[in-house]
């Protein structure tokens, strides 16, 4: 079975793990408009699918991946060759000059960065730190099974709001965005140079609710927060429910701990 190759701050591994049941057995085809490290995708391996992200760096990772495989992997197998943290940093800082070179740099720094963050500054460039990763393995086997994976897949980049409005009956979007609340500036969400905000909170909800609408099968995860829920609750149709999880993207131990995570539903 295909794995996801990037490991993403906020992935949903522990939402296949422990919540897969929520999951549709039956639908027409998989939307995810945040697409991030697809863990949902590659775990549910659909035969249609639309993926998506405003993250142009990512989505070409994906899109090299499946299209320029051998090209990718071998300038992968040098990156793996040459890893050290001076390496790193010279990968880091270095513009690339094809698609192919700029999927394995993006792969590359996700490997070997701290934690495998995703974070870029306001001017879109990468800064998260070398990750004292003494050995970058990377798995050909596995990277091409996720390149099968991806074979037959639309992969697009552009707002989620745009990706949404494509679904149609009986399709089913899975919508897991970065994690924006009202009056919390400070809020974990530097996937892009351009910051998810409560505006796009507000957008999702309303695109979410015309999907919905139109008979589109929808599972959320959103931040447990009050503001949140009500963008929600009085919407026909949807339903929501809190679960727990473990969050591992700190630095320090003590601050690695279990949050709650709202998930909302709608036509299943």
């Amino acid at each position: 079975m295909a794995r996801p190759f990037l490991k993403w701050a906020g992935g949903k591994n522990w939402f296949v793990n422990q919540e897969y049941d929520r999951l549709p057995l039956q639908y027409n085809r998989y939307i995810e408009p945040f697409l991030g490290g697809g863990s949902v995708f590659f775990y549910m391996n659909p035969e249609q699918a639309i993926l998506s992200d405003i993250n142009d760096e990512l989505i070409n990772a994906y899109i090299c991946l499946r299209d320029e495989f051998e090209s990718v992997y071998r300038n992968l197998h040098t990156h793996q060759i040459k890893n050290s943290k001076e390496y790193y940093y010279v990968i880091r800082s270095r513009r690339t000059r094809t698609n192919a070179t700029s999927a394995a740099r993006t792969i590359y720094l996700n490997k070997a960065c701290f934690n495998g963050i995703y974070r870029v500054n306001r001017d879109g460039g990468f800064n998260v730190p070398y990750g004292k990763v003494k050995n970058v393995i990377f798995d050909k086997h596995d990277l091409h099974d996720s390149s099968i994976a991806l074979g037959n897949v639309e992969i697009l980049c552009q707002d989620f709001e745009e990706t949404i409005d494509l679904a149609e009956r009986d399709d089913f979007i899975f919508c897991d965005p970065p994690y924006a609340v009202l009056n919390e500036d400070n809020r974990f969400v530097s996937y892009t140079a351009n910051l998810f905000s409560w505006n796009d909170q507000v957008r999702l909800s309303l695109a979410l609710n015309r999907a919905a609408q139109r008979g589109v099968k929808i599972l959320m995860t959103n931040v447990n927060h009050q503001e949140v829920r009500a963008l929600y609750e009085n919407l026909y149709g949807f339903e929501l429910d809190v679960v727990e999880r473990n969050c591992m993207i700190s630095s320090q131990l003590n601050a690695r701990r279990v949050y709650s995570e709202l998930i909302v539903t709608a036509n299943m």
